[in-house]
């Protein structure tokens, strides 16, 4: 029942296990869950971008299995960053942005839940050009942010019914993003909250992991009720100790959370933005062949 000619079963082709050991695998995916958990910790990111590139060419999946175990992983690292940045800053500062997260959450929950089935009829090629165009974009724009003084300018003015709508907006996107690619969507959030609606870093990287907490979740939801979700073997051998390593990188960088100055986190995200941008662009036509096979 799990190759059914539904094209799911193409999804995760157990032809594809890498040939490395088992157990060399799983210390390699636990080292690499560290220091991209760390970041996640940090800035409120769940660093799926990067370990998309290490779960293809290091680990040995095809780019569309990669994508739900992408997600598993992603959904622990989150989950264990919020924790810590629970303890480490006061939730209150997210308070006077309850409107605009609630719209977030609600439009990336119903992306992430139906732009799934899109994953079967996009090209890789397709996904990650379109994902790096706007992640360079965002990166370049942080970059030029983090350079001006006036912090908290809003692009959207503060009325209630508008920022309603331009969070449902946005949140609709990033979801989409979220579910396609198997990304938490934080590095599409972390700018939207602070360049649309005038967050600063630390509090917009909080409210990021809560709604891309619910988006992760609604996206294996979806990909559970199509037949792609990881196998036990999968998920024992790759997807638990790399989720490990990352939430041993968030406890790391939620404890480093609160002593990093908010203009060094915009220039470092913006950074991050643009080399995920580059990684994804590089391997595009790769990942369009190995989908294709």
């Amino acid at each position: 029942m799990s190759d059914r000619s539904t094209g799911t079963g193409r999804n995760r082709p157990p032809a594809r296990e890498p040939a490395a050991p088992r157990s060399r695998r799983s210390a390699e995916a636990f080292g690499w869950g560290v220091p991209i958990g760390t970041l996640g910790g940090l800035i409120g990111l769940g660093g799926a971008e990067f370990r998309l590139p290490v779960l293809v060419e290091r680990l040995g999946f095809s780019p569309r299995s990669a994508v739900p175990m992408n997600l598993v992983i992603s959904l622990l690292t989150l989950a264990a960053a919020l924790v810590l940045r629970a303890r480490t800053l006061s939730l209150a500062a997210v308070e006077p942005y309850w409107l605009e997260i609630g719209a977030l959450t609600l439009g990336g929950a119903f992306a992430a839940a139906t732009a799934a089935k899109l994953l079967a009829r996009w090209s890789d090629r397709r996904l990650r050009i379109t994902l790096a165009v706007i992640l360079a974009g965002l990166g370049v724009v942080l970059l030029l942010e983090a350079g001006l003084r006036h912090e908290g300018a809003a692009w959207i003015a503060p009325i209630p019914a508008l920022r309603l709508v331009a969070g449902l907006l946005f949140g609709l996107a990033i979801g989409a993003v979220s579910a396609l690619l198997g990304v938490a969507g934080g590095e599409l959030l972390i700018p939207t909250l602070t360049l649309a609606f005038g967050a600063d870093i630390r509090t917009a990287g909080t409210a990021s992991l809560m709604i891309s907490l619910v988006a992760v979740g609604s996206g294996l939801w979806r990909y559970g009720r199509l037949g792609m979700f990881p196998s036990r073997r999968e998920m024992t051998k790759t997807a638990l100790p790399m989720g490990a390593g990352s939430v041993v990188g968030a406890v790391i960088g939620g404890l480093l959370v609160g002593i990093a100055p908010a203009a060094a986190l915009k220039v470092v995200l913006g950074l991050i933005l643009i080399a995920a941008a580059v990684k994804l662009s590089r391997h595009a036509d790769s990942g369009a062949t190995a989908s294709g096979r």
